[in-house]
């Protein structure tokens, strides 16, 4: 096991999980300021946008995992701000972020659509860093695997593979899996960004339908899902859907005795409303604005 812990002053302790999740936001943010050059924006506007970004995000990765886990925090409201204990989602952060993000860009004068299309890449390739945050904490992980099939099959490397041996028993890296899916996905974007069909917007938008159509698949195979009791058509649904990934995998436990991933469901319904937003943007003529037009604030 890699120890968790990057350095230890006494007075201060700084862990692998931290460095991780910095250098995913700076890598971002760089992302960012690069492409906002092509337009004439100031690399300050995206450093503060950062700046309100980060800690809205983190806020809303709490609220959206306390919701869910209600039960564990009514009797113990303290516990909800002691989020050193663990206890955060990504969806959550992603709608905290945008929401912060919202308030900025919109008193700065800014389209939303047009910023929140030049973060696109900056946002994946930041969950692509981020996840190995989760590898160096042993979490997030799926189901339990042989050790034959993380080394003869998937051939990792043996770093990969001792880490995810957790008490004698080696687990899915889901972590892997979706810091990959999440490559591929930056890649589909920088190619996405140059064509001059794309509209202002929907940079943003692919990015979601790309991200959940992976989370939607990976998210099965973990074994620490947020998930409810549902109706047991959605149930049907979900595991449905979920079906092709049988042939190769088994789906993981759910953690809290539901019968419906909040990620899985939420994943679907974001792929749904990306997807009528591109359609009915385009059949209305909303549209009009492309990515590649120039950015103007109004307060310029």
């Amino acid at each position: 096991m890699i120890n968790p812990i990057a350095l230890d002053l006494g007075f201060i302790t700084v862990t692998w999980y931290g460095i991780i999740l910095g250098t995913a936001a700076l890598v971002g943010l760089l992302l960012a300021i690069q492409e906002g050059k092509r337009f004439g924006m100031k690399p300050d506007f995206f450093m503060d946008l950062t700046l309100i970004g980060v800690p809205s995000a983190i806020v809303g990765a709490r609220i959206y995992y306390v919701a869910f886990q209600w039960d564990d925090y009514k009797n113990n409201l303290a516990e909800i701000f002691m989020i050193w204990h663990g206890g955060i989602a990504i969806y959550g952060a992603l709608i905290g972020a945008l929401i912060g993000g919202f308030f900025y860009i919109r008193a700065k004068g800014y389209s939303f659509w047009r910023i929140v299309d030049i973060c696109a890449p900056g946002l994946i390739v930041g969950q692509l860093i981020g996840r190995w945050g989760n590898f160096m904490n042993q979490e997030a992980h799926g189901g339990p695997v042989s050790e034959s099939f993380l080394r003869s099959t998937l051939h990792l490397p043996d770093f990969i593979v001792n880490q995810m041996n957790i008490n004698g028993v080696f687990y899915h890296p889901t972590f892997l899996y979706e810091s990959l899916w999440n490559l591929v996905g930056l890649l589909v974007l920088l190619l996405l960004r140059r064509r001059a069909f794309l509209r202002a917007g929907e940079l943003f938008f692919s990015y979601f339908i790309w991200y959940s159509i992976g989370r939607f698949f990976i998210e099965g195979l973990r074994t620490d899902s947020l998930d409810f009791v549902g109706p047991s058509w959605l149930a049907s649904l979900m595991n449905g859907l979920w079906a092709p990934m049988k042939l190769v995998f088994e789906a993981g436990d759910m953690t809290y005795g539901g019968n419906v991933r909040v990620s899985q469901l939420l994943s679907i319904l974001i792929i749904i409303v990306a997807v009528i937003f591109i359609t009915v943007r385009r059949m209305k003529g909303y549209a009009g604005e492309r990515y590649s037009d120039p950015i103007t604030s109004t307060k310029s």
